[in-house]
């Protein structure tokens, strides 16, 4: 049976994770004290109709917290029972505003700070965090985009390999929180400071075209490739699910955008599960119409 513990920032979209989850056949129940856990999954093993399971565990549990790591140890004794830790991050400044949009009080936030609540949760949840083999962040994701990372980490088709998901970044913004590999594209010519491709981005083929010209881009896109591919498979053998590369340039709208689409469409070729994703492409067009 597979169980997954669902765990992570208050804000950071547990709630929606596990009725995701049950919409994909998971049995899921929220909030449960920790120590009951191993008891629950031993029903649920007795149960034919059951063969996946997920729990949400997090701080709302305040002392009890603790004993999940007993109940995890537990839950890995079973040698019926294949687990995973999911953990769902976000930025500081992503969870306040969905916690001010919300109008809801965080869980630790004991002088209504939620800043503070966040700085105290982080430090609670560090050790858990540390546990996890599936890391999701989902500062920009909607809740269609969470549901679609879900369903390629779990369902029935997940177990053909890891998924690799190709994220694109602007440093200027901060490199992702989730990435487990991160690649600086600024040793390649910036097409910003080419008046007809600045208004452009990756995504068009005269910048495209203009990245690419340099043997430097595609040698260097080759090698990442040859990395991803030899790495790939002992990310499998520790248990992690997902591999996260980080492509980044000074604004996430280039040179980061173009390489990435390049990996994107090489690892599609060599039939490997792979997803795309542009994080810092429309916060700069909107500033652009902005200004």
């Amino acid at each position: 049976m597979e169980f997954i513990i669902v765990t992570g920032l208050s804000g950071a979209g547990r709630s929606q994770a596990l009725k995701r989850l049950e919409d994909m056949g998971y049995f899921c129940v929220d909030n449960m004290p920790p120590k009951l856990i191993p008891e629950f999954a031993k029903i649920c093993l007795k149960n034919d109709d059951i063969r996946k399971a997920a729990a949400v565990v997090d701080m709302r549990m305040g002392v009890m917290f603790d004993s999940v790591y007993d109940a995890i140890k537990k839950l890995n004794d079973m040698r019926e029972i294949k687990v995973a830790i999911l953990y769902l991050d976000a930025s500081d400044e992503t969870i306040v505003k969905r916690f001010k949009e919300t109008r809801r009080r965080h869980p630790m936030s004991g002088d209504n700070n939620i800043v503070t609540g966040i700085t105290r949760e982080r430090g609670k949840l560090k050790r858990i965090n540390d546990l996890a083999n599936i890391i999701v962040d989902t500062s920009t994701y909607s809740l269609k985009k969470l549901g679609e990372v879900l369903d390629e980490l779990f369902s029935d088709e997940h177990e053909k390999g890891i998924l690799i998901t190709v994220t694109t970044f602007g440093y200027k913004r901060g490199i992702p929180i989730d990435a487990d590999m991160v690649f600086d594209m600024r040793f390649i010519p910036n097409p910003f400071y080419k008046e007809e491709l600045r208004a452009l981005t990756g995504m068009d083929e005269l910048v495209k075209e203009y990245v690419m010209s340099f043997p430097r881009t595609r040698i260097f896109i080759d090698k990442i490739s040859e990395l991803v591919g030899y790495v790939a498979p002992y990310y499998l053998e520790q248990d992690k699910k997902q591999l996260i590369i980080a492509v980044g340039c000074t604004g996430g709208m280039h040179r980061s955008v173009v390489v990435a689409q390049e990996l994107y469409r090489m690892f599609a070729e060599q039939g490997l599960r792979v997803m795309i994703e542009h994080r810092d492409i429309k916060r700069d067009l909107q500033q652009r119409r902005e200004k």
